[in-house]
């Protein structure tokens, strides 16, 4: 008898709610065999795969174990050699800063079928959510979204330069995040917002400027975040739904 073809589906859970995804993503994980998921994965979301799925944690949380990226390449190319069905759940959209590259590749040498399906990135939804426009005709015109993860690696003279600078992945680098911006040129006057766990129940939002943010958010965790800076921050509330600002 001829095996079934196995695949992997390289999914985007969004912002971790299931109301926040894709009807392609929501079917998927109903039909898993396979799931393999990232730490930020959330519990609301895993209760939609079969009884029968097997779930693998691959981890992929700052500061926090997780598999090398060679083990979740390897997997997944085992795992769709033996025929599954195999889910790839990464939290926001996978191709933003979620190293899907390595992961396609690794499959296509390997003759695996694959395929991506988007989700919605924190970088837009976080501060959407919390009542912050990333573009404004008179505030900004434009914006850019980075990975603070490596600070040295970014040309922060050009970042400084832009209206509107979102950060991922750069709760630690915060000290460091301000020192380069102030250095390039940016006010202490700025305007900053933290958005940690963004749509959750345990949301929480700082809002300040570069002179003051590190005060108010010194000795709590404010991993996993998404940091935005830029005036238009100044907008949070008018245009916020809720008062979950700290």
């Amino acid at each position: 008898m001829t095996r079934k073809a196995g695949k992997v589906y390289l999914v985007g859970a969004g912002t971790g709610r299931i109301e926040h995804l894709t009807l392609q993503a929501h079917r998927l994980l109903q039909q898993a065999e396979v799931l393999v998921y990232d730490a930020l994965v959330g519990d609301e979301l895993l209760a939609l795969v079969p009884d029968h799925c097997e779930q693998i944690q691959v981890g992929k949380r700052g500061g926090q174990p997780s598999a090398a990226q060679a083990e979740i390449n390897q997997l997944l190319v085992e795992q769709a050699e033996q025929g599954k069905q195999v889910v790839r759940l990464k939290s926001g959209d996978p191709f933003i800063f979620g190293r899907s590259a390595a992961e396609i590749q690794a499959l296509s040498q390997a003759g695996c079928a694959f395929e991506t399906v988007p989700g919605l990135s924190s970088a837009l939804t976080a501060p959407l959510l919390a009542g912050i426009p990333l573009t404004d005709p008179v505030l900004s015109r434009c914006f850019a979204v980075a990975t603070a993860h490596e600070p040295d690696a970014l040309d922060w003279e050009a970042l400084s330069q832009l209206e509107t600078l979102v950060l991922l992945m750069g709760a630690k680098q915060l000290p460091e995040i301000i020192e380069q911006l102030l250095r390039h040129g940016r006010k202490l006057e700025t305007p900053m917002a933290i958005i940690r766990w963004a749509s959750q129940p345990q949301q929480q939002i700082w809002t300040g400027n570069l002179g003051n943010i590190l005060r108010q958010t010194a000795q709590q965790p404010i991993s996993p975040a998404v940091i935005v800076i830029g005036e238009v921050v100044r907008l949070m509330p008018y245009l916020s739904g809720n008062s979950a600002a700290q």
